[in-house]
């Protein structure tokens, strides 16, 4: 198991979603995908996006929400889960990550729905200006991975 693991919650997008995994690929990170998502996994645009890196990574797939939760919750399966959304007031580089973390963007169309807010360990957000809604998810989750990897396995490249 990788020290940190990107999960998607039933994605909507399928270049959103090849994307997400392509930076896990290229950055050591697990990923685990919710259903149902808004595609399959066969999509030209989903398998374009995240081109030959698809298969270089551990995707753990969950039928639905209780399932993840189960995997979650049960032995061997994943550490506290950290939710990136608009409608938490911590910001993400101020919360302190840890080994085994899960990472978990919501549906492009529509968020996280409430449950999966209440389950959540931490809540964290992108600090944006005034009258903006959101980021591209796939943007979104590569800043917030790149903190999170930082933390965790501090900065080899820094002077």
């Amino acid at each position: 198991m990788a020290d940190l693991t990107l999960a998607l919650f039933q994605p909507d997008i399928p270049q959103n979603a090849g994307t997400m995994l392509r930076a896990c690929a290229c950055l050591g990170v697990d990923a685990a995908i919710i259903e149902p998502a808004g595609f399959l996994v066969s999509d030209r645009n989903f398998r374009r996006a995240g081109m030959d890196y698809l298969d270089r990574l551990r995707i753990d797939r969950h039928v639905s929400w209780s399932a993840f939760e189960d995997w979650r919750r049960g032995p061997g399966g994943g550490g506290r889960l950290v939710l990136l959304t608009a409608r938490a007031t911590l910001p993400y580089a101020a919360a302190e990550y840890r080994p085994g973390d899960i990472l978990m963007v919501g549906r492009e169309s529509l968020g996280a729905p409430p449950e999966v807010h209440e389950a959540a360990d931490l809540r964290v957000t992108i600090p944006m200006v005034p009258d903006m809604r959101s980021l591209n998810v796939a943007f979104a989750a590569a800043m917030v991975m790149g903190e999170a990897l930082r933390q965790i396995r501090g900065n080899p490249g820094a002077p």
